[in-house]
C-alpha cells in the first residue's frame, strides 16, 4: 500500500469511526463495529490503532479537526465582525437532534477517566472560546459591538449554548431547536449591546 493510499484509508477509517460512535454511543462501539462499517477487516483497524483507546481518541481528534478547520475558516475570512460572530453561532450551535452533539456528549463524559480525550475536548473548547473572543474583541475595537470583557462573554455564550445543546441532542422534545436559537440570539444581544434581530 502506498502511503497516500494508506493516509486515505486511515482518514476514512476515523471518518467512519465517528459516525459509528455517534450512532451507537461510545459505550456500545466495538472495534468489530467500525471494521465493519467501513468494509474492512478487524485486523486493519487494530493495524492502525492496536486498541479500542487509540482508536476513539483518535477519532476523537479528527472529528476536533474538522470542526477546528471551520472555525478557523469563519476566523480568517474578509467579513464584519458582525457577519463572523452569526456564522460562528450557526457553527457551535447544534441543528435539532444532532448526531455529532451526541459524539461529544459521550466524549466530555469519557474524559474524566481518559486523559487523551480530555486533551481533545480542552483544545476543542478552549479554541472555540478564543476563537468567539477574537471576534467579539473585533467587534468591540470597530464599535459594532459594546462588552467590556470579551473572554467572559465568550464563555458564558459557548456555556450556554453547551448546556442548551445537551438539552436539545439527549431530551427529544423537551427545548425546541427554535426555542434555544431565540434564548441564544437573547443572550448574545445583551451580552455585546445588540438588538436580537440584528443576529437573524
Amino acid at each position: 500500500m502506498t502511503r497516500r493510499a494508506a493516509e486515505v484509508r486511515l482518514d476514512a477509517l476515523l471518518r467512519t469511526a465517528c459516525d459509528v460512535i455517534a450512532t451507537r454511543g461510545l459505550a456500545n462501539t466495538r472495534t468489530a463495529d467500525v471494521a465493519q462499517a467501513a468494509g474492512v477487516s478487524q485486523a486493519l483497524v487494530f493495524y492502525h490503532f492496536a486498541t479500542k483507546e487509540r482508536l476513539v481518541a483518535q477519532a476523537f481528534a479528527y472529528a476536533a479537526e474538522q470542526d477546528l478547520t471551520r472555525l478557523d475558516a469563519v476566523l480568517r475570512s474578509a467579513a464584519t465582525p458582525l457577519v463572523k460572530l452569526k456564522k460562528l453561532l450557526r457553527l457551535y450551535t447544534p441543528p435539532g437532534r444532532s448526531r455529532s452533539w451526541a459524539m461529544w456528549i459521550d466524549g466530555w463524559s469519557e474524559s474524566l477517566r481518559t486523559p487523551e480525550l480530555e486533551k481533545v475536548s480542552r483544545r476543542l473548547d478552549l479554541r472555540r472560546r478564543e476563537g468567539l473572543g477574537e471576534v467579539i474583541a473585533a467587534g468591540v475595537a470597530d464599535a459594532v459591538f459594546t462588552c467590556d470583557d470579551p473572554a467572559g462573554a465568550a464563555w458564558r455564550i459557548n456555556a450556554l449554548i453547551d448546556g442548551l445543546a445537551v438539552q436539545l441532542a439527549v431530551h427529544d422534545r423537551v427545548i425546541p431547536r427554535r426555542q434555544l436559537t431565540e434564548w441564544v440570539r437573547l443572550s448574545v444581544a445583551r451580552e455585546l449591546g445588540l438588538l436580537p434581530d440584528q443576529l437573524d
